[in-house]
């Protein structure tokens, strides 16, 4: 049995003495993995590097073995993005969330589209791409069956004022009805609301917002690790985060002083 795909690189781990299991989120196979043997090489190690959108051979006598991979370049996205530090963070948190939440072999073309936009993303400018990203997550959560619903209120059903987010339905709450539990409920950035009122480009919103975001996803996605996967971590989206926030709260020192 074999197939040929279009694949983003994920994760590569040494196996044995010269050979490289790789994990890819192929367009028309979902997540796949496949020995790639000679993978420790000179010729492919560029090529092995989570990020990179390549063309894949998948080879293997039935389905559910691990089978082999060859590989062949199309684009390097990782190598564009190695004197860009937090962009190369942002590639390798996304990549580490597609290889943590996917399930095998479950195709998501919708989502394999929105990562390789992304990916081109982190090459332009930081006040552009880290918004990109938020709402990338939230297209991860949808995907995997925990979408949020931010359209109307989940107590009141209406569609404006929403600044809350329920942590346990994952419905957005409005300014009045969640008054009395605010301190339960999670904070709705502005610019993820349907009625936001506030930065009408991508450009303009608030690098805080954007942080708000992404606490937002990871308070969800932290909770499908715990339930499905509990020795699981995200050290990955971890690092990231860390380094956005510090760059962040340096940027905010700069302007105060």
């Amino acid at each position: 049995m074999n197939w040929t795909d279009i694949g983003v690189l994920l994760s590569c781990r040494k196996y044995g003495e010269n050979s490289v299991i790789v994990h890819a989120f192929t367009k028309d196979h979902g997540r796949t993995a496949g020995l790639v043997r000679g993978g420790t090489g000179r010729r492919l190690r560029g090529l092995l590097q989570p990020g990179n959108e390549v063309q894949l051979t998948w080879r293997g006598r039935l389905p559910e073995q691990l089978g082999n991979f060859t590989v062949d370049a199309k684009l390097s996205f990782a190598s564009q993005l190695f004197d860009i530090p937090l962009a190369l963070l942002a590639s390798s948190s996304a990549m580490s969330v597609l290889d943590i939440f996917l399930p095998e072999r479950e195709p998501h073309p919708r989502l394999y589209e929105a990562t390789l936009l992304l990916l081109a993303a982190l090459e332009e400018s930081e006040e552009v791409w880290p918004v990109l990203y938020a709402k990338w997550e939230l297209g991860v959560l949808s995907e995997v069956g925990y979408g949020l619903d931010l359209s109307s209120c989940a107590a009141t059903n209406v569609t404006e004022g929403l600044v809350y987010v329920s942590p346990k339905s994952g419905r957005a709450v409005s300014r009045d009805a969640g008054k009395p539990y605010h301190e339960k409920l999670l904070p709705l950035p502005p610019f993820l609301a349907q009625d936001a009122g506030g930065a009408s480009k991508v450009d303009e919103i608030p690098a805080s917002e954007v942080m708000e975001a992404l606490k937002l996803t990871g308070y969800f996605l932290e909770k499908i690790v715990q339930e499905h996967k509990p020795t699981m971590k995200m050290s990955a989206r971890e690092r990231f985060i860390d380094s956005y926030n510090r760059q962040i709260s340096s940027r905010q020192e700069a302007s105060d002083s």
